[in-house]
C-alpha cells in the first residue's frame, strides 16, 4: 500500500463510525448526545388553566415542542403534554395555528 492508502484508511476510520451494532450496521455517534442534564425542579408542575404559560411550548404550527427544545426531563415533557392535550379539549387552546 501507499501512503495515500493509509492516509485515507485512517481519515475513513475517524468519520465518526463506531465498530457497528449487533445488528451488523454501522451507527453514526453524533457529537454533543448525553453531555447535559435535563433541568427538571421538584417545584416545576404545569396546569391547565394557566394558558400563557402552556402557550410558550407551543410551536407556530400548533405542535407541542419536543423534549430536546423544551428542556423537560421525561417525566415534566409528559405532564406538560397531558396538560395540553386537557387544555385543548376544553376549548383554552386551539388545535391547531391560526391563519392570521
Amino acid at each position: 500500500m501507499s501512503d495515500m492508502d493509509y492516509r485515507e484508511r485512517d481519515r475513513d476510520m475517524d468519520d465518526g463510525f463506531d465498530g457497528g451494532d449487533d445488528r451488523g450496521g454501522f451507527r453514526r455517534q453524533r457529537p454533543g448526545r448525553g453531555r447535559h442534564q435535563q433541568y427538571c425542579p421538584e417545584g416545576k408542575c404545569f396546569d391547565y388553566k394557566n394558558v400563557d404559560a402552556l402557550k410558550r411550548f407551543i410551536g407556530e404550527t400548533g405542535k407541542i415542542r419536543p423534549r430536546r427544545q423544551t428542556g423537560n426531563c421525561a417525566r415534566c415533557q409528559r405532564e406538560l403534554a397531558r396538560e395540553i392535550k386537557r387544555a385543548r379539549h376544553l376549548a383554552m387552546l386551539p388545535f391547531i395555528a391560526s391563519s392570521d
